[in-house]
């Protein structure tokens, strides 16, 4: 009696010899769309990862469903609004700018600004401190 487990790995093993891909699009374009749009959406599982990426179920299920989508003959802007209705900016790898996202593109460059800035304030009363009393520099501090 053949158990029904060697029956499936029969079958992916064949699939595989054949070099099918389940997620492999007959149309290059489409293909290439949807290569294109799984490096843009975030496995919301994984969070750090693509769905391209992430071997999450949910992130399989929303390949399928970028996949159907392109079948239908949807864009990708219509794919992405579509993912975002249902999941919110996060399933987008790069979230638009709009503001209630400001604060998070502009982070980085605050960030910045406020490391120059503390710099420039220790620089100026080092200066400051050397200039009115150039000893007070020299001298070790006793108890660190």
């Amino acid at each position: 009696m053949i158990r029904p487990a060697w029956i499936v790995a029969g079958m992916l093993l064949a699939d595989s010899a054949h070099g099918i891909d389940p997620e492999r699009l007959e149309d290059p374009d489409l293909q290439q769309r949807y290569e294109h749009l799984a490096h843009q959406l975030r496995c919301l599982v994984c969070q750090n990862e693509t769905i391209a990426d992430s071997n999450a179920t949910l992130a399989a299920d929303l390949r399928r469903e970028v996949r159907e989508l392109l079948i239908a003959g949807k864009t990708d802007a219509d794919i992405r609004s579509f993912l975002t209705e249902r999941y919110g900016d996060f399933v987008l790898y790069l979230p638009p700018v709009t503001p209630r996202t400001w604060l998070l593109w502009a982070a980085p460059a605050l960030l910045l600004l406020g490391g120059a800035a503390v710099a420039a304030t220790i620089v100026r009363r080092r200066m400051r401190t050397a200039s009115a009393d150039p000893a007070a520099l020299e001298e070790e501090p006793e108890n660190l």
